[in-house]
């Protein structure tokens, strides 16, 4: 038996996989996320402990833990949790999608020219470096006590383990790392005002990175378990649905929306703000296009139009024609945006709307232009790699068969929903933990493909609309750029 926990923004989720793979129990936990100033987005690491205790708690509640072998993590990346000597938190965690460090991104290419070269990425607000230079000039008392610097889901492992150790695929997010030697970067740690030793050990995906403390053990009724290193969540949401080979690619619809694809060695193109990163697994690497609000929009349109939730949207809008409001379009940046535009400052629009403009007609509004703004991510990553006939969904917005339908039809490529797409980081997780402590079995049997649920091939009757209004949805984001 393994256990995966996925350290996300809104929840910890904890998952029991058996030997044959299969998910025996699962546990979440809600978190909030804390906005106090305009582009921040904060979280306190206490309250992800708390999370994961919980977890922890009613897993065992449910299943008798007491033949459990390891354990590893997924975690929301780039998140900047700082430490002082004693082991204690200097201040609350700044998230992946926090905003803030736009003039602390131009301060860092300044201080280090190569840094593209380097890491094979754009300086962006996003990765964690930006946000730690952001500490340094905003908040330099709290920068001078920092000890170590750890990525979300490592505070856990400190936690639990008393171990400061990360993996390969999470530290490719904070743009400290070397990518093609999959080490940590000197130089850039140094115009960040950091050292190597300010940082946690680096370990594979695949490595154990200690042990669970004794206290913890009893505390969870589990043995006194390995903890592997685990992954960022969207190479422990690959691993899941056992993307692991060259060009077989993955679209996560979450809280952010991610087309990832497992590349031919090392490849990169930063001009479109495509991430290029360390998978879960050695000699590794894959492409990855991020937009920071995808169904995330959905929960905010349900609010704003008064529908009972989302799936109460979605059942309005999925018998809407493709008639009516056909000028309507929405400009999904409620966070601003990253691939590829790396723009902070991008704001979300809805632009054509008239008098008989219904609720109906913003939800289908917003579905489209998550769609559009996930399409330009797929063209960033096609512009570096080829991508197989075929692409696997995970995320709570690949629920919806009207959206993956949708999607399908605007991307002109078959979908595949497949089984465990819920719970991807987690199995990931669960599934990198037993790779830990099983070396002998081989990568592909325990990274194998879910089966599938449901297969959406694409209506080309719907190709022309949807061309149409994606040309018009581009051009409606140049034409109000820096408004």
């Amino acid at each position: 038996m393994y256990i995966g926990i996925d350290l996300g923004t809104s929840g910890v989720k904890a998952v029991l996989m058996n030997k044959t793979g299969q998910i025996e129990a699962t546990s979440t936990v809600s978190l909030s996320v804390s906005r106090p100033q305009a582009l921040w987005s904060e979280q306190d690491p206490e309250d992800w402990w708390q999370a994961t205790d919980k977890a922890m708690l009613e897993l065992g509640q449910q299943e008798d833990l007491s033949a459990v072998e390891a354990l590893s993590f997924s975690g929301q990346m780039h998140g900047a949790t700082l430490l002082d000597c004693h082991g204690q938190v200097l201040r609350p965690a700044i998230l992946w999608n926090d905003g803030r460090s736009h003039q602390a991104c131009l301060s860092l290419q300044h201080r280090c020219p190569d840094i593209q070269a380097i890491t094979g990425n754009l300086v962006m607000p996003g990765f964690t470096a930006p946000k730690l230079v952001w500490v340094q000039q905003n908040e330099a008392n709290i920068f001078r006590q920092i000890d170590k610097v750890l990525l979300p889901k490592d505070y856990l492992r400190y936690r639990m383990t008393g171990e400061f150790a990360t993996d390969v695929s999470d530290a490719s997010g904070t743009l400290w790392l070397d990518m093609e030697q999959r080490q940590w970067s000197s130089s850039v740690l140094e115009a960040c005002g950091l050292t190597i030793e300010q940082m946690p050990t680096l370990f594979e995906g695949t490595e154990v990175t200690g042990y669970l403390k004794p206290a913890l053990a009893a505390r969870w009724s589990i043995p006194n378990v390995a903890v592997v290193a685990g992954a960022g969540d969207n190479a422990a949401g690959a691993i899941g649905m056992g993307i692991i080979h060259p060009q077989q690619t993955m679209l996560s619809l979450g809280t952010s929306g991610v087309i990832f694809s497992v590349s031919e060695g090392f490849v990169a193109n930063p001009a479109v703000a495509l991430h290029s990163f360390g998978h879960a697994v050695p000699n590794t690497w894959h492409s990855m296009s991020v937009m920071l609000s995808a169904a995330s929009c959905l929960d905010w349109v349900a609010k704003l139009t008064q529908f009972k939730d989302v799936p109460s949207a979605l059942a309005a809008v999925s018998s809407r024609s493709h008639g009516g409001q056909d000028s309507l379009l929405f400009l999904p940046y409620l966070s601003g945006e990253r691939t590829p535009h790396n723009d902070a400052n991008a704001k979300g629009v809805f632009w054509g709307m008239t008098h008989e403009t219904s609720a109906t007609d913003l939800v289908q509004a917003v579905l489209e232009g998550v769609s559009f703004a996930l399409l330009d991510g797929l063209d960033a990553v096609r512009s570096v790699q080829n991508i197989d006939s075929t692409i696997d969904v995970v995320g709570g917005g690949a629920r919806s068969e009207y959206w993956l339908q949708m999607l399908a039809d605007i991307f002109m490529q078959t979908l595949i929903y497949r089984e465990g797409g819920e719970v991807g980081p987690a199995l990931g997780a669960a599934r990198l933990a037993a790779i830990g402590v099983s070396p002998e079995e081989a990568l592909s049997d325990i990274c194998r493909k879910p089966d599938a649920i449901k297969r959406f091939d694409p209506n080309p009757e719907h190709a022309e609309y949807y061309q149409q209004k994606r040309a018009r949805f581009q051009t409606l984001y140049h034409r109000v750029k820096g408004l």
